[in-house]
């Protein structure tokens, strides 16, 4: 019995072994291996967090709603999206596919309910060609195909703006006209898909949906960005290396009170080969430390060896033409990488208002519109004299900056800073690192590192929204509504770099997806609002123009009145 048991045992956790290293995934058997971009929405987890009940709360969803002039067949999926048949609780798959005349779009999902999907779709492509193969549905309407059978749907839409370079082609008089694609065709292809054509293989793919996500990004860049090197402006670069196997796999994840992306980064074999050499240690934390001011708008560090610069160049073919311009400014590129030790840091503190004594100044600061920080520009040294070049450099071209843009600078040997403010600069230096930012915590441990203070900035400007009440309206919303921005990466592992942002919100306790709803539904309304506006005005000029519209005339006035 206990043998039994054991035997059990050791096979489901085989099993469960097995299933979390395969490295192939189902979500990807649904997109093609050359998509450009593919987006999975995980549609049980959303609609957990956001309910339907709440979308229809969005003040952009009312107007939709209460406008009469949408189809009946969109009115229908607006009450209920379950009306169109698709099973929105379970993963819907979007792409992007790239390809000689153009691109592709694609939505596929599951089918909650054949036959209302079959009345959804064909109001939807009204008047489109219906055919059937194998037990698929087709109906096309140039230029869109819809495809169906019992569990599963693709919707297909023609993008020929992706490519319009190779979209175009000659007729016989020479004169360019647009490639035409059978949709039709097209949307087949996609809905046979086969594995070994698709993203079901891709290693790194399944590793991206394996992981918990509400929304699971992917971008292939050399998909995306192939056609670029053969552009004019592009030819005398080595541009194709920057995304020859190239691509990008992000989570995104909606929690309370906060948004969190979590990104790894891959490259080609050379670019690739380029970083793991050249890349960064953490960044310098005292360098932050030493900002003079509490008030911290916005900071971004980074730890890079300067030697891989010359290396990039190189890669991209322009290293010489790097070399004559530097040559201008009175040092080598060798120069530059000497002198620089290769941690950096800029920082905006102190928002404050700019007061000026001329005329249109003088009425700037009256609106609140001259609004100014504190800017610091730091870098570490490496060699001294070497240095001194960059800096005989710079204040050489610092010879034509126009008298009114203050700008100071100051270098210990160590540290080189530069800003706006010589107070500023000199208390940089003075402050031995004394400053605990409560944020370092969060961006440190990484090559680099970055924090927005979303809060303090929208305090800083408020008055310059306070003379319109629309744009009053939208300040309020914002103040309310965004707290901080907290972002690191740049970590070599499992062959990718890695990237992560938090993006936190004031309400702490409710989820921050129900939070966007509302805040981009508020901001939509009002966008619409103000553009009926601007319609209107722009339909009365112009029937002021055409006559149509009598200019009341004041009347004459008699003499002796």
């Amino acid at each position: 019995m206990q043998t039994n048991f054991r035997n059990a045992l050791l096979t489901v956790s085989a099993v469960l072994i097995f299933a979390s290293c395969t490295k192939t995934n189902k979500e990807g058997k649904f997109i093609p291996k050359n998509a450009a971009i593919a987006v999975l929405v995980n549609g049980a987890s959303l609609s957990t967090k956001l309910p339907w009940d709440d979308v229809k709360q969005n003040e952009l969803f009312k107007q939709m709603y209460a406008d009469t002039s949408i189809p009946a067949f969109v009115k229908l999926a607006l009450d209920n999206p379950d009306n169109s048949g698709i099973d929105t609780k379970t993963d819907l798959l979007f792409f992007l596919q790239k390809d000689t005349i153009g691109g592709i779009g694609a939505f596929t999902g599951t089918i909650k309910d054949a036959e209302k999907f079959k009345l959804f779709t064909l109001d939807v492509t009204k008047g489109g060609v219906q055919s059937e193969r194998d037990g698929v549905n087709y109906v096309s309407k140039y230029p869109v195909c819809v495809g169906w059978n019992k569990e599963r749907f693709v919707y297909l839409v023609d993008a020929p703006q992706m490519n319009m370079q190779s979209a175009m082609s000659k007729d016989s008089n020479g004169m360019y006209k647009e490639k035409s694609r059978d949709i039709g065709s097209a949307c087949k292809i996609v809905f046979d898909l086969k594995e070994d054509n698709s993203l079901a293989k891709n290693e790194k793919f399944t590793e991206l949906v394996k992981k918990t996500g509400d929304i699971h990004f992917w971008m292939n860049s050399e998909e995306l960005y192939k056609g670029t090197a053969s552009m004019p402006a592009m030819a005398m670069l080595n541009i194709s290396k920057l995304y020859e196997g190239s691509f990008t796999a992000a989570t995104v994840n909606f929690e309370n009170g906060k948004i969190l992306m979590d990104a790894k980064s891959y490259a080609g074999k050379e670019m690739t080969d380029l970083y793991k050499k050249y890349g960064g240690k953490n960044i310098d934390e005292d360098m932050i430390k030493r900002l003079p001011s509490k008030d911290v708008a916005a900071v971004f560090a980074m730890s890079f060896k300067p030697e891989g610069i010359k290396e990039f160049l190189k890669l991209l073919g322009v290293e010489a033409y790097a070399n004559m311009g530097l040559a201008f400014a009175g040092f080598s590129m060798d120069d530059f990488i000497k002198a620089n030790k290769g941690d950096v840091l800029i920082a905006l503190t102190d928002l404050k208002q700019k007061v000026s004594t001329d005329t249109s100044s003088a009425i700037n600061n009256a609106k609140g519109d001259n609004i100014e920080p504190d800017i610091i520009f730091a870098s570490s040294i490496g060699d001294k004299e070497a240095f001194n070049l960059l800096i005989k450099a710079g204040e050489k071209l610092g010879k034509d900056v126009p008298a009114g843009i203050p700008i100071a600078y100051k270098s210990d040997g160590k540290l080189f800073a530069i800003g706006n403010s010589k107070e500023n600069i000199d208390k940089y230096f003075a402050n031995k690192g004394s400053n605990n930012f409560d944020f370092l915590s969060k961006i440190n441990g990484n090559p680099f590192g970055g924090y927005v203070n979303l809060q303090f900035i929208l305090k800083a400007v408020e008055t310059n929204f306070s003379k319109d009440s629309t744009a009053k309206v939208v300040y309020d919303a914002s103040i309310k509504m965004w707290d901080n921005v907290y972002m690191k990466g740049g970590n070599f592992e499992g062959g990718g770099i890695t990237q992560t942002m938090e993006i936190n919100l004031m309400d702490k306790s409710t989820n921050s997806l129900k939070q966007l709803n509302q805040y981009l539904g508020l901001l939509s309304k009002i966008k619409m609002e103000e553009d009926k506006k601007r319609r209107t005005v722009d339909v009365n000029f112009e029937e002021l123009n055409k006559g149509d519209i009598a200019v009341p005339v004041a009347p004459a006035v008699k003499e002796g009145n």
